[in-house]
């Protein structure tokens, strides 16, 4: 990974061909209101968002809404969600914050109320705030945005929540519900792990690694 450039790059402006080119783009994960996106969001940690829209249809066929979801039984629900990874402790999550939440349109609005539900991290609630037009309190950072920010050189290190922190003082408040999503969607189609597309990229004009490697 290429370190964080120590230049004074307006990252603002830089930012925006990216942004501009992946703004109104939805979420890879099918959902269709609030409370099947909660619950997909929660499903899709360390497992594939396709994984997950296979599997959506059958599970909100079974639990249309939050109520339905709080009913449910342990036993009834792994029948639905035993192929995703890690679906011992994901059951427990689902169960115990339908219970709390208890209906759709009590689902939190808010980084601090997301969070305190059970497996619901920083990410996590990023994604739930930015697909609901909520008011955005901190930046996405998936497993893309933590490989592409520091490869461009917007920010540095491995760790998630420093990785956020870097990219929310260099992006406007205004961007931040964009600008996490906007980079997931360019690690996932061009700042490819391997063989990236750098001559297609919106931001190499900046970005370290494209420096490093001309």
């Amino acid at each position: 990974m290429a370190k964080a450039r120590k230049s004074k790059i307006d990252w603002n402006k830089a930012f925006q061909p990216v942004i501009k080119k992946y703004k109104r783009k939805k979420h890879p994960l099918d959902y269709k209101n609030r409370y099947e996106l909660l619950v997909m969001v929660v499903l899709s940690a360390r497992d594939s968002d396709k994984h997950i829209n296979e599997i959506a249809p059958a599970l909100f066929k079974a639990f249309p809404s939050m109520k339905d979801l709080a009913k449910a039984k342990a036993g009834t629900l792994r029948k639905y969600i035993g192929r995703v990874r890690n679906y011992a402790n994901k059951t427990k999550w689902l169960m115990t914050l339908s219970k709390a939440v208890g209906s759709d349109d009590k689902i939190p609005t808010t980084l601090k109320e997301l969070t305190s539900l059970p497996g619901i991290g920083r990410k996590s609630a990023n994604v739930i705030i930015r697909e609901s037009g909520g008011r955005a309190e901190g930046i996405i950072v998936d497993l893309h945005v933590l490989r592409v920010a520091p490869r461009i050189g917007a920010a540095a290190g491995s760790d998630p929540k420093k990785i956020e922190a870097q990219l929310m003082e260099k992006v406007d408040q205004r961007s931040w519900n964009d600008i996490g999503m906007a980079l997931s969607f360019l690690g996932r189609e061009t700042c490819r792990p391997t063989n990236p597309h750098c001559e297609e990229c919106p931001v190499n004009s900046v970005c370290a690694f494209y420096r490093s490697m001309k």
